[in-house]
């Protein structure tokens, strides 16, 4: 069976499950056997799709999604794009391949300034796919706010808390009351990211048969769409960008003794959802994110009638699909959010548009051809980024649950 009949089936029975959690006669000892025997039926699926998907993507890295290659591939293989084609032609001769014309055709399709020696600023379509294709990468730029600048000049943003204020009535003839709006500002600063350096041996290089750039521009989007999406998740603060995991504040802390050092209660998971205030909740963008283990444990969770909180999705790209869902809400899959341990941020929840990427639009890209590389038949590329990231919010648009610390 093909993956698409499998998909195609698979969105069937998560179709016919979310129907049946979602009935209002929902009758315990009737429907669970149903809704455990289609749970099975997805997870079979799901691991028949993964071995095929094994064995038809051998040659590309495990952890390198569908979605990536095909955006670089796309990108490789279009020669209706100056930036493409030429970025192409680098790749192969360096920069005494393109001609004084194709500089010029380089300078006035690139976001910034010229190329460096020895390096080509990406021109801004070429930049451009590479920042799409990283979305692939643990989620945050999916469900964050991004933002584009041609520079990296220091950025602060505005912010206030007026979930707590209120109007007043006011009797005839007297004044209305002051109530002053207090006002921060949060800094949204740029780090500079490198690939590491890629070599690739002369042969690659000289067939002209294999796509170059899509093999070259795969990697520095693995790479760099790894170390990112980490630090946009639970970065530190110091000396990288601060991390959405890290930065929101907590909504719930188990307590200790409360068997939730590796787990978490339906109780919990109320309480996370109804910390974040409904101003936020109605926006209609709130979702939770966890660990793929997380998804695990709470997919075993029944409220107090019985019925799992879980609702398995299906395929986006299937018409009508939709992601799993937990207590109504979406799930979003974010691997470097810390499984369920002693006192670990292992949930958010809330609207993570309120957490700001900021990419710097020019990617430059260096290729080395000296003795280092040259007596090894390779030549060398890498690729240097400049993004950040923060939680431009002070009213609570995300919250974490922290496991008990015992």
């Amino acid at each position: 069976m093909s993956i698409q009949a499998l998909r195609e089936q698979r969105a069937a029975k998560a179709k016919a499950l979310k129907d049946l959690v979602e009935k209002k006669d929902w009758n315990a000892e009737k429907d669970q056997p149903v809704y455990d025997a289609g749970i099975a039926d997805i997870d079979a699926i799901d691991d028949q799709i993964k071995r095929i998907t094994a064995v038809n993507e051998r040659v590309a890295e495990d952890a390198l999604k569908n979605s990536v290659i095909d955006a670089a591939e796309k990108a490789g293989k279009d020669q209706k794009s100056d930036g493409a084609r030429l970025y192409a032609k680098w790749l192969r001769g360096g920069d005494n391949a393109l001609s004084a014309e194709e500089w010029t055709i380089v300078r006035n399709t690139m976001s910034t300034t010229t190329p460096a020696e020895g390096g080509y600023t990406v021109a801004t379509d070429v930049a451009t796919t590479v920042l799409d294709a990283l979305k692939a990468y643990g989620g945050m730029r999916e469900v964050a706010n991004v933002i584009q600048t041609l520079s990296g000049n220091p950025m602060s943003f505005p912010t206030s808390d007026g979930t707590t204020e209120e109007g007043e009535i006011v009797p005839e003839n007297q004044s209305a009351s002051d109530q002053d709006v207090g006002f921060g500002t949060t800094g949204l600063p740029v780090y500079k990211y490198s690939s590491k350096v890629v070599t690739v041996p002369f042969e690659l290089l000289m067939d002209s048969s294999v796509d170059i750039e899509a093999f070259i521009r795969g990697r520095f989007i693995t790479r760099l769409g790894r170390v990112t999406n980490k630090h946009f998740t639970i970065g530190n603060n110091t000396n990288q960008p601060n991390g959405v995991i890290t930065a929101a504040t907590v909504g719930v802390a188990a307590a200790n003794g409360s068997s939730q050092v590796t787990n978490v209660t339906y109780d919990s998971l109320v309480d996370l959802q109804h910390s974040v205030d409904p101003a936020y909740r109605e926006g209609g963008n709130c979702r939770w994110m966890m660990n793929d283990d997380s998804v695990r444990i709470v997919r075993k969770i029944k409220d107090s009638s019985q019925r799992p909180i879980f609702v398995p999705g299906y395929e986006t790209n299937v018409p009508g699909g939709a992601p799993d869902r937990l207590l109504g809400d979406p799930i979003k899959v974010n691997q470097n959010v810390a499984k369920m341990a002693a006192s670990a941020r292992s949930i958010g929840y809330g609207d993570f548009k309120h957490y700001t990427i900021r990419d710097v639009m020019a990617i430059q890209m260096f290729r080395f051809a000296d003795s280092v590389y040259a007596k090894k038949g390779q030549v060398g590329f890498l690729a240097w980024m400049r993004a950040g990231g923060n939680l431009l919010d002070v009213g609570g648009a995300v919250k974490v649950f922290v496991n008990a610390a015992s």
